[in-house]
């Protein structure tokens, strides 16, 4: 069995002094993937012992940023996506390896007033083709924090949400796109219908307190690998950042 974690770790730094390497210890998982690392090279020497670490980092400071730690030597490595107008902010990793590829992605967030809304569509698309581009060689496991509640049972508060940024209609269909384009939501693959399952919570109003959350953190899976799916899990318990950890299960 293959366990596999991601997280949105809100500055990695910070996480840092919260707990972060206990978890990752406690975890044991094969490979671990994060976003928001918020680092630039050389700001962190942290390399966890029998792992082989990856990191991409923002040209901005202190801005996004991702990171994939694996226990496994991949065959390959790639940052970005191969397209220029979208490889500036350390938002994708690609590992290959033997039977699969493993790709983590910070989305970009289509911001306050949507004010990124456009550039966030122009996004999906080029990183869609860039998955599927990939699939046609072999399956595709896609983590990270993709910034989109995709069905109202994602988010505790759909209505009042419809025109913000993660849950507008032109979000949540272009993840509609991408399911349909033969892949799987591990997590609803699962537990379908399961209520109050969410991997983010603003820190505003103890949200986090009440349950009043968003799920917008996933593991997607090429449907090819549906047989090897064995579980997906939300650590709601791991605090540490403004979202908590998932996970996905996988048979060797």
């Amino acid at each position: 069995m293959k366990k596999l974690i991601s997280w949105n770790v809100n500055g990695l730094r910070a996480c840092m002094n919260k707990g972060f390497e206990d978890f990752f210890k406690e975890m044991d998982a094969d490979m671990f993937c994060l976003q928001e690392t918020k680092l630039s090279a050389g700001q962190l020497d942290w390399a966890p012992e029998g792992y082989y670490c990856y990191w991409n980092y923002a040209e901005k400071k202190g801005y996004s940023g991702t990171a994939i730690f694996t226990k496994e030597e991949p065959l390959s490595v790639s940052y970005g996506i191969g397209m220029e107008e979208h490889d500036h902010e350390g938002r994708v990793i690609t590992l290959e390896f033997a039977d699969f590829y493993l790709v983590t992605c910070y989305t970009p967030n289509s911001q306050r007033e949507l004010t990124r809304l456009d550039y966030r569509m122009v996004w999906e698309d080029a990183f869609r083709a860039y998955l599927l581009t990939l699939n046609k060689k072999k399956p595709v496991i896609m983590t990270g924090d993709l910034n989109v509640a995709h069905q109202e049972i994602d988010l505790k508060n759909p209505k009042t949400n419809r025109k913000n940024a993660g849950f507008t209609d032109e979000e949540r269909g272009k993840m509609t796109e991408l399911l349909a384009a033969g892949f799987v939501d591990t997590f609803r693959y699962f537990y379908p219908d399961l209520e109050g399952a969410y991997s983010w919570w603003s820190y505003m109003f103890h949200a986090r307190e009440k349950n009043v959350g968003w799920r917008i953190d996933y593991f997607i899976a090429s449907k090819e690998l549906k047989e090897r799916l064995a579980d997906a899990k939300i650590h709601a318990e791991v605090m540490g950042s403004d979202h908590c950890p998932v996970e996905l299960d996988l048979v060797d």
